[in-house]
């Protein structure tokens, strides 16, 4: 039996991808199908197990850095406003190849006699199409829906996009089917009712405030979906929050432990040492690889340990960096080494290191254990769903509809809050007095609801605690806030060249100079040379000055609000396809 799996495997997977990627064919008549497939309950599972390659991996952990979120080395073309027309069929995202796996999965599944084995997988297909759905959407917008399996020569292959309407709607009623076939079990690797769920409410989300913020019709009834399915998931009490290592620890550890369990974690991407490994620990501490940087905007966002706000303070713009990470939100030094940072397993403070850093904010979230800082070399699972998420999108929509109550914000909002040990988020407070930084941040925040201020919180709440999960570009997209990453991303300020004590030990760590390293103090373990790591004066804007912010980013951040906000199709699917059209501006 093990034989014939893995023979199924391969000649499953082999006959659904031989041809050419941009059709949605079936295999040929003289190959053997679906008779020899589509007979047992097993025959379904290891089918649709191929169908997990089309979740993200490892670099879930790193997607921020095509964000404002986080300053690799390079910045993504898409930060840059550098994306051009992709040429070849199936590139730049337009794929259909794991659709025709799908599709053609849904057409066979049915010959199986296993009534619980059929709607059990037959709900995972419809969880990954809806799933292959809700990415073409955020990506080109109008897209051709395709529920069956295409002859070669059908021309529904050639035909025009169909609306947003009609494939979104689709792909609520394939999460509905999903919801209501799959069995509600905890599994950490394995499609659930429960992923189903969050899928669900994160799809809803996505597309109530596209719509909300964009000027499409039916964006209330998404978002009043997405409040319903967080709801659901909540009231099934079958998930809680992580809080092994308390407020000081727990967020920290939730990510950086070698295995995931079932008690916030809905679905993780599993790695084994010797079976399955990842580099995602040598490139976080490598300074000639990803040497990602947090921004100094998202370090401001964070609030003060007693719920205030670090930005009311006068001086938080040429604050030092020991000082402004005192009596912080406990997220901000799970996310970033600050002066007291200790490597996993370790009982002395890591030397601060400001070289694997774009901007001196080191990042720690998901940093396993020194051992697993080698390429190839890491082996900790990597979160794709987990609880927490429910509770910021059950927040979001309703704040969005208008019908937030502070009810909702205590078994949401506060409960992630509750985890660190922060003070509740108050809504009538939070309206009678809007985040002027948040209000510069996202500037097309709506307010005619009267929820501004809470809307604007529970955005603040939502980078903080789901940063470099893999959201920030898709949040800023949904929110028609491309222009953000055209706002400085800049990081550590010094005022002036010398030495800083970054760990408050009375002993200098870092040396600024403009080349010469003469009279650095011998504690010092990392030296930033001004004149190649350019700093930004913070209340003039003027760069190459000899004070200010460090400035990864020159050139800045571009996006265009008339066209940036969906990808172009690839030129030769526009030629072989003359009813489709490019997305706007794309075409000049």
């Amino acid at each position: 039996m093990k034989l014939r799996l893995i023979i199924f495997g391969i000649v499953f997977g082999g006959m659904l991808t031989a041809c050419d990627d941009g059709f949605l064919d079936r295999p040929s008549e003289d190959q053997v199908e679906a008779p020899y497939f589509f007979n047992t309950a097993k025959d379904l599972e290891v089918a649709t197990n191929d169908f997990y390659s089309m979740l993200p991996d490892e670099g879930n952990y790193t997607e921020d850095a095509g964000s404002d979120n986080l300053m690799p080395l390079n910045p993504a073309a898409r930060v840059r406003g550098s994306r051009v027309v992709p040429v070849g069929r199936g590139s730049g995202g337009w794929s259909w190849s794991n659709l025709r796996k799908i599709n053609y999965f849904l057409a066979n599944y049915h010959k199986v006699k296993d009534d619980a084995a059929k709607a059990k997988f037959g709900g995972i297909a419809r969880f990954f199409r809806a799933y292959f759905y809700y990415d073409k959407v955020k990506t080109f917008g109008d897209v051709p829906w395709y529920s069956g399996v295409l002859d070669a020569k059908d021309p529904e292959l050639y035909k025009a996009r169909d609306s947003r309407i009609l494939v979104m709607d689709s792909v609520m009623a394939d999460l509905d089917f999903a919801i209501a076939n799959i069995p509600a079990e905890k599994q950490v690797n394995l499609i659930t009712r429960y992923t189903a769920m969050l899928l669900k409410a994160r799809v809803a989300l996505f597309e109530g405030t596209f719509r909300r913020y964009h000027g499409l019709e039916g964006a209330d009834r998404y978002l009043t979906l997405a409040a319903e399915a967080a709801q659901e998931l909540i009231a099934t009490n079958a998930y809680t929050l992580y809080t092994e290592g308390g407020t000081e620890a727990a967020y920290r550890n939730l990510f950086a432990r070698n295995k995931q369990d079932n008690s916030e974690t809905l679905l993780a991407v599993d790695y084994e040492l010797g079976l399955r490994v990842h580099s995602l620990g040598y490139s976080f501490t490598s300074a000639t690889q990803g040497s990602y940087g947090i921004p100094k905007d998202l370090i401001n966002s964070y609030l003060m340990r007693d719920g205030s706000r670090f930005t009311d303070k006068a001086n938080y713009r040429t604050m030092g960096f020991f000082e402004e990470m005192q009596n912080r939100d406990p997220r901000l030094t799970q996310t970033t080494a600050g002066p007291e940072f200790r490597v996993n397993g370790e009982t002395k403070n890591e030397p601060v290191n400001l070289s694997i850093t774009t901007t001196g904010y080191r990042l720690i979230k998901a940093l396993p254990d020194r051992a697993q800082w080698t390429t190839s070399g890491a082996y900790f699972d990597i979160i794709l769903f987990r609880y927490a998420e429910a509770l910021l999108v059950l927040a979001e929509a309703k704040a969005e509809l208008g019908t937030l109550t502070q009810g909702d914000l205590n078994i949401s909002i506060n409960r992630l809050r509750a985890r660190v040990g922060m003070p509740n988020l108050d809504m009538a407070q939070a309206n009678a007095n809007p985040d002027p930084y948040l209000i510069a941040m996202y500037p097309n925040v709506k307010n005619d609801r009267g929820m501004q201020g809470v809307i604007l919180e529970i955005r603040r709440e939502r980078r903080a605690e789901l940063f470099n999960e893999g959201f920030r570009w898709d949040d800023l997209m949904r929110w028609k806030e491309g222009q953000k990453v055209m706002q400085p991303i800049v990081g550590v300020y010094f005022p002036s060249v010398g030495a800083y004590d970054f760990t408050g030990d009375g002993q200098a760590d870092v040396f600024v100079h403009t080349g010469s390293t003469a009279g650095a103090p011998s504690s010092v373990t990392s030296m930033v040379n001004i004149r190649q790591r350019t700093l930004r004066d913070p209340l003039t804007g003027n760069r190459n000055s000899d004070f200010g912010n460090i400035d990864p980013f020159v050139d800045g951040g571009k996006f265009r609000e008339d066209r940036d906000y969906l990808a172009p199709i690839p030129s030769e699917e526009l030629l072989l396809n003359e009813n489709l059209r490019q997305n706007p501006k794309w075409d000049e």
